[in-house]
Formats: C-alpha cells, structure tokens, sequence
C-alpha cells in the first residue's frame, strides 16, 4: 500500500493532468515505444517551438484524468508506452509534428487523441496533420487581402507612368473613336 504522501502526490498529477486536459483545444496520446535518444530529444524540441506540452505520463493516471474531463473512451489506448500531446492554442501543431514523426518511425505511433473536449479517430487526426502551420494560414489571409489593394496600386501607377489622368483618357478616347468608327463601318 502506498504512502499517504505518494498518495497525494498522486493525486496532486492526476488533478494537474486533468486541468491541463481541460485547458487545452486538442491533445494526442503517443506511443513512444522504440524511438532513440536524439529522435526524442528532437520530437520533444519540435513540439516545443510549437508551443505543444509533451509529458510521458502513467496509464492509470492518464486514465482517472480522462475520466474527471468525461472522455473516459481514451482509456481504449492506454496500454503500453503512453504520452500526451497538447496544445492550448493551435489546434493542429501537435497532430502535424506527430505524425510526421510516426511517418519516418517504425515503432512511435499517434493511439488517438481529442479536440475541444470530443475524442476524435485517426481520421480527423490525420486531417488536422494536414493543415498549414498558423503562420502560413495568415500569411494566406493577409496575402488575399492585399491583392485587391496591390491591383489598385498598381492601376494608379500605370496612371502617373502614363503621365496623369488626362493622358490616360486621351489615350483611350482614339480607340474609342476607332471602335465607333468600325462600328458605323459595319
């Protein structure tokens, strides 16, 4: 029977563990099984940067977490090497880094995971390790938005290149005169 203070302390992980989980938007489980020293240590720089949190944690007390945040069907994949992946912010970090990693590795694997709270399969994880990193989704937005203001630039500078806007409306007003003319030609 274990102590009172490893007890506590027990407890004192599944309730940090718990709150972690509930505070994060999406999270995975890993089996880590097989991967050498300089591969973690990588993985685990990767996830960093990222802003990911990568803790190997034990089964029964990932178990008991789950169940305090109602996503007691997790537990399905808590056998053998077990660590969690979460993020509180970017919602596909963690799933992009993993499962490129489970891509090159014989032995890791991505077991399963959650987002927003829902337990999610292997499809919507292999959906979310497709997306663009955050920074490239705004670079997108902020890409589309500035090509209607760059096409505008561009207009007005062809404008004072072709010396104003009264040169412009001379230089239209004869193919427009040739265009009426064939007109009445015709």
């Amino acid at each position: 029977m274990p102590s009172q203070k490893v007890l506590e302390q027990k407890q004192q992980l599944v309730a940090d563990v718990t709150e972690r989980v509930k505070n994060s938007v999406t999270g995975l489980l890993v089996s880590y099984e097989g991967i050498n020293v300089a591969d973690d240590t990588k993985l685990r720089k990767d996830l960093r940067e990222a802003g990911v949190k990568y803790t190997v944690i034990k089964n029964t007390l990932l178990e008991r977490a789950f169940e305090n945040t109602g996503m007691s069907e997790l537990n399905v994949h808590l056998a053998g090497t077990t660590a969690l992946a979460t993020s509180d912010e970017d919602y596909a970090a963690a799933a992009r880094i993993l499962c490129g990693f489970a891509d090159k590795s014989k032995t890791f694997e991505v077991k399963g995971g959650y987002l927003d709270g829902e337990v999610i399969g292997m499809d919507k994880i292999d959906a979310l390790a497709k997306l663009p990193s955050r920074d490239i989704l705004l670079a997108n937005v902020l890409g589309a938005f500035q090509a209607p203001v760059a096409s505008f630039a561009r207009a007005i500078q062809a404008i004072v290149d072709k010396g104003g806007v009264e040169n412009c409306a001379k230089a239209e007003a004869p193919a427009e005169e040739a265009a009426a003319t064939e007109a009445a030609a015709e």
